[in-house]
Parts: structure tokens; C-alpha cells; sequence
């Protein structure tokens, strides 16, 4: 689902498969105060949700293999 926060997303459905430096880059043009952490596909991730991070669960080709969502 698709939320907004003002006027900034907060998921990004359209990044999926796309190399995860440029949707890194993309995430932080649309929203500069969010916090874009790449991580390798399967890793652990912190159990709390929090409202300026975005996790980008990176394939081994480097490329985004779940949707990016604030949290």
C-alpha cells in the first residue's frame, strides 16, 4: 500500500528490479531527510519501524529485489 507523507511517498514499487545505487539515488532526490540503507537480500533488519530510514534489499546483481518502504 501506498502512503504519502506530504507530498513524498513512502514506498517505491517502481524501483523493483532497477540497480540499487540508482534507486538509492532516486529515494533521496524525491525525499532528502530519508535515510537509504542498501542491504544484501535476506539480512537481518532492525524490529523497530522508524519514519526516516528505507531499507533496499539488494539482490546479488545488485539490483532492488523487494519493494523499498519507509521503515
Amino acid at each position: 500500500m501506498l502512503y504519502m507523507f506530504g507530498h513524498h511517498p513512502s514506498s517505491w514499487p517502481e524501483l523493483l528490479g532497477q540497480n540499487a545505487n540508482s534507486a538509492k539515488a532516486t529515494i533521496e532526490k524525491e525525499n532528502p531527510l530519508l535515510k537509504v540503507i542498501p542491504l544484501p537480500a535476506g539480512s537481518v533488519r532492525v524490529d523497530f519501524s522508524c519514519c526516516d530510514r528505507v531499507f533496499v534489499s539488494v539482490d546479488e546483481n545488485g539490483n532492488v529485489n523487494e519493494v523499498p518502504t519507509i521503515g
